[in-house]
């Protein structure tokens, strides 16, 4: 596989090694030796699976306490997928990065502990997955807001009206979140 290091030091694209012929395609999702060697010593404890509509905006979402480091993809349609770094004392705090992720594509990407994660669905029928380093708990879960200002992620959005959840409709903005120390 190959590692693709972002303007964000800790979030990374993964481009796994593909194997196909006119047969169709084979490659390891996850692999904990490959990871492993590629210095990603990761222990997931739960796999998610979403559907959405073109226009679903889903996040931007994350835990505090009780952080979930993801491994996201896409297996249908594809996805802006974007994360933010919310640590405080980290010189990029409040910045972002993002990439597309597709079933065409098939890269991956990792989102540490301390960022918060999103994506808008850029076709119908898009199913997304991801592995999780903690499970899901209510209690610790946060929303910032998608269009915060002081954040200014540039959503690919021409065309689409974006959809959110109620929850994610009542996000904070940077300055409102229990952001990381």
């Amino acid at each position: 596989m190959n590692i693709v290091e972002t303007a964000i030091p800790g979030p990374l694209i993964i481009e796994p090694r593909i194997f196909g012929d006119d047969r169709g395609f084979f490659y390891e999702s996850w692999n904990a030796d490959s990871f492993q060697a590629a210095g990603l010593n990761l222990n997931f404890v739960q796999d998610n699976h979403s559907k959405s509509a073109r226009g679903v905006l889903r996040g931007l979402h994350f835990q505090n306490p009780n952080p979930q480091g993801k491994l996201v993809r896409v297996v249908a349609g594809r996805v802006w997928d974007v994360a933010v770094d919310i640590r405080q004392s980290s010189p990029h705090f409040g910045k972002w990065v993002g990439v597309e992720l597709s079933a065409a594509n098939k890269r991956m990407f990792w989102v540490p502990e301390g960022f918060a994660h999103g994506f808008v669905a850029l076709e119908d029928g898009t199913e997304f997955l991801y592995k999780c380093t903690a499970p899901y708990d209510a209690a610790a879960e946060h929303s910032l807001m998608w269009n915060d200002p002081a954040v200014g992620i540039e959503w690919p959005l021409e065309g689409i009206e974006p959809q959110l959840s109620g929850k994610d409709a009542q996000a904070k903005s940077l300055n409102e979140i229990e952001a990381f120390a």
